[in-house]
């Protein structure tokens, strides 16, 4: 029954990719299209792309999970939202060929691609970031949005099978599946040695005074290999790496004196295993602690739990559970299955803050995102970094059937005003 539902709603989204778009006059004809999804890097890549195309001199508009600009103006996309409702992006398609734009980089999700919301509309290059594990299992144990990993990553190849060319990451775990399904296509491929591009990233020096992660740089060389294709020179492309400036809400220096407080986007176990051990490399001073606050959204892939405590234990030292859209689900619940992974890698339950010593792992409950904030932060001391992941630069917290306004760095500042701090 649930699978009929989803059938008939889905054909309803497609009818409407078809009126509007046709209301609007069919408006990605007019427009070069390069379309960015994968499961961890899309926002930071179609960012990358669009200010290479910008430096270039190019006429070029963006849809991304924080924004749509489309010319000099930015439209906000909608809580909670990468790839808007297709009678919103057709609209953005049409305000862009109007204002004469030319190109158009697009995040894309495997949502959008499974209800029809970009239907209609023809990509030049389809870039794909990485497919790891989300949307499998919900609360109840039953099939989540894909419920399967080969359908979620059957969604996001839809993108790479309607592009004119493909770009690829050779380094991700999925490409030599990805290889045998885009046989015949148009394929290039980008990663560290032996692709078709590749490049020394050290080479380009004010970047060298900012260091670079290994899964930033996967996003440079796709923004690299996609601006190639588009006719943009070397020595173009370089100064808009130089002086790329990260979106909002990634990796984001909120704070930063005796100690550090770092907000990221980063919501799945993947992104952990990545950001996690870079913020402790490179902002953790000698003798400080990774001090982490997060959660794990309510109806949402429940397989992923225990699995998101594990990675955010093998590098995190203090860790704050609270909540992250928790929806209809009660949020102590859901902390205590993330606390499950925490425990098998040794982390103690404090049950008042005053339990966590200096050394030892704990982990915390709170469900309260500003007071998890709030306790994070008066626990700091000289080295160590708060790292609040998650939310980014969402504007919103869902609770029960709601969304409240929020803000993670707003909370942040106003945290730091009132502990003195600034």
């Amino acid at each position: 029954m649930k699978g009929l539902k989803r059938k008939l709603k889905n054909l309803l989204h497609f009818v409407e990719a078809f009126v509007f778009a046709a209301f609007y006059g069919f408006p990605a004809r007019k427009l070069r299209v390069i379309g960015v999804t994968g499961t961890d890097g899309k926002t930071t890549t179609t960012t990358l792309i669009y200010q290479g195309l910008k430096k270039a001199g190019k006429r070029v508009s963006m849809i991304s999970s924080v924004y749509a600009k489309i010319g000099d103006k930015i439209y906000e996309t909608g809580l909670h939202t990468t790839t808007p409702a297709a009678r919103d992006l057709q609209r953005y398609l049409y305000l862009a060929a109007k204002n004469g734009e030319k190109y158009m980089v697009l995040e894309v999700t495997a949502h959008g691609l499974d209800q029809h919301r970009v239907d209609f509309i023809n990509f030049d290059i389809g870039v794909l970031t990485n497919i790891t594990p989300e949307h499998i299992l919900s609360k109840d144990k039953e099939a989540d949005y894909f419920g399967s990993f080969e359908k979620y990553m059957a969604a996001k190849l839809k993108l790479l099978l309607r592009s004119k060319k493909v770009v690829v990451n050779k380094d991700a775990e999925v490409y030599p599946e990805l290889k045998k399904t885009l046989e015949g296509k148009e394929v290039y491929t980008y990663g560290k040695t032996k692709a078709d591009f590749t490049l020394d990233l050290n080479d380009l020096k004010k970047i060298k005074k900012h260091p670079l992660p290994d899964f930033l740089k996967e996003n440079f060389l796709a923004a690299y290999a996609a601006l190639k294709l588009l006719g943009v020179e070397n020595k173009v492309i370089f100064k808009a790496l130089s002086e790329f400036k990260l979106p909002p809400g990634r990796l984001e220096v909120v704070y930063s004196k005796d100690f550090t407080v770092i907000i990221d986007f980063a919501h799945t176990i993947n992104s952990f295993r990545k950001v996690l051990p870079f913020i402790k490399k490179t902002y953790v001073k000698k003798g400080g602690r990774l001090i982490h606050v997060f959660g794990v959204a309510g109806e949402r892939d429940f397989t992923k739990r225990k699995a998101m405590g594990e990675a955010s234990g093998e590098a995190a030292d203090v860790v704050i559970l609270t909540e992250e859209d928790y929806r209809t689900e009660d949020p102590v619940k859901i902390a205590q299955e993330v606390a499950a992974g925490l425990i098998e890698k040794g982390f103690k339950e404090a049950k008042k803050m005053s339990e966590i010593e200096r050394k030892g792992k704990f982990y915390h409950i709170e469900v309260d995102r500003f007071r998890a904030l709030e306790k994070a932060v008066s626990l700091a001391k000289k080295g160590d970094v708060v790292l609040a992941t998650g939310k980014g630069h969402e504007k919103s917290l869902a609770r029960g059937k709601k969304e409240y306004p929020w803000g993670e760095k707003e909370a942040i500042l106003k945290i730091l005003k009132k502990l003195q701090y600034v």
